[in-house]
């Protein structure tokens, strides 16, 4: 049986983020989406279990959230984020980053890892 991973990093620290808010979604086939299933980053920036697994694990298209501007406002302001920005912006450039992804293979394990700055984040289907 496959599963879902994930793993955050910040990128502006070059640490793993803990303490994030994530979100999975089902979309549903009337086009609706599911909440199926919330946790929280831990000191790695990982999860402590699978997000998605055994029989949960079917394809479909899904979605991830994660509350990235409230990870920001808990950090201390590093010495590189201070000479780019000495004021935290409100409304944050970044609030919920959202990424949408496919399942096709119920036998594969999709890791999908965020790279994410106050400004930017990238993503990849990861091994």
């Amino acid at each position: 049986m496959g599963y879902l991973t994930t793993h955050i990093l910040d990128t502006t620290k070059g640490i793993a983020a803990a303490g994030v808010k994530i979100r999975l979604y089902q979309h549903t086939t009337d086009g609706q989406r599911q909440l199926i299933h919330s946790t929280i980053s831990n000191n790695d920036g990982r999860c402590n279990q699978p997000l998605l697994q055994a029989d949960n694990f079917i394809a479909g298209v899904y979605e991830l959230e994660f509350a990235i501007d409230e990870y920001f406002d808990k950090q201390e302001p590093s010495t590189l984020a201070s000479k780019l920005n000495s004021t935290q912006e409100c409304p944050h450039f970044l609030n919920t980053v959202v990424i949408r992804f496919g399942i096709g293979d119920e036998n594969a394990h999709y890791h999908i890892p965020l790279l994410v700055s106050p400004y930017s984040y990238s993503t990849y289907r990861g091994s």
